[in-house]
């Protein structure tokens, strides 16, 4: 695609925002980084300011975006209603927009399914962070889907925990009740606020050494960032979780352990993701 730019002091990745509003600003970025958009024959940062005539070309074929890469992922149980997974660490739970070709426990379900269904979402009951690895149960079918909602929006759904922080908690264990909101300043994070939403977190140590400290976690509500907030606001961050102060490390030592919900077929079930072998290299598990 070629188009000639016409306005001034135009921002190269939110013209290319405006043109194809379809697509994430993300991937566009990404573009413009991997030398797929080009003004005037050369490649560009994603902060160039657009002058008037300038040519921008993207060079990608944006036909081919969308088609996602086929990967496997560990499964724990499946039956003809549900698929409950293992996700590891560093995979998205689903796909960031309709042309982010990047594989995602939502795209792993569709190759599953042999895309019986193209939303790119679908499926994806509840949702794990990219870098948090674990239990995910999701749906095969709508009915189900509707089924398995219904019971996390109704706080139904028993979901376990296992981080590794930083320090050593005063009390073994305890309720950490306080109400969490976005950072205007720093909109990719949250922080405690009492103009937030509601958020409590039940935790117990299991076990510690001279840095560390193995913490069973019960969130009673499903907030985004809702443990690592909590941990941090209590003084012992997660490790690897560099966004809300934990130390750097190969991974962020969060775990969606174990997960009781109610199942078409079979009721009140649960499911249990192994705890991750690299866990003790902090510690020695239980």
């Amino acid at each position: 695609m070629t188009d000639d730019h016409q306005s001034t002091s135009q921002r190269l990745d939110h013209y290319l925002s405006r043109l194809h509003p379809e697509i994430s600003r993300g991937y566009l970025q990404k573009l413009v980084s991997d030398e797929q958009v080009l003004v005037n024959d050369e490649p560009q940062k994603v902060s160039y300011k657009l002058k008037p005539n300038d040519k921008v070309k993207i060079v990608a074929d944006l036909s081919k975006l969308g088609k996602v890469p086929t990967i496997d992922l560990p499964i724990v149980f499946e039956d003809q209603n549900v698929l409950v997974i293992n996700k590891p660490a560093g995979i998205l739970s689903h796909a960031l927009s309709k042309f982010h070709n990047e594989p995602s426990v939502a795209s792993f379900l569709r190759q599953k399914l042999s895309g019986k269904d193209t939303d790119i979402r679908f499926g994806i009951v509840h949702r794990l962070d990219r870098a948090t690895s674990g239990v995910m149960i999701c749906a095969k079918n709508h009915p189900t889907m509707s089924f398995l909602q219904k019971q996390f929006s109704s706080h139904k759904v028993e979901k376990t925990y296992l981080a590794i922080v930083l320090g050593q908690p005063k009390l073994t264990e305890g309720i950490i009740d306080v109400p969490l909101e976005r950072n205007p300043k720093m909109p990719a994070q949250f922080r405690p606020g009492s103009g937030g939403k509601p958020a409590q977190t039940v935790y117990k140590v299991i076990q510690t050494n001279d840095k560390y400290s193995l913490l069973e976690l019960h969130p009673k509500t499903g907030r985004t960032h809702q443990l690592r907030v909590h941990l941090k606001h209590i003084g012992h961050p997660i490790i690897g979780d560099v966004l809300y102060g934990g130390a750097t490390a190969d991974r962020l030592y969060l775990h969606a352990w174990k997960l009781s919900i109610s199942t078409p077929e079979d009721g009140k079930v649960s499911f249990e993701a192994p705890i991750p072998k690299e866990f003790s290299e902090y510690i020695k598990m239980p």
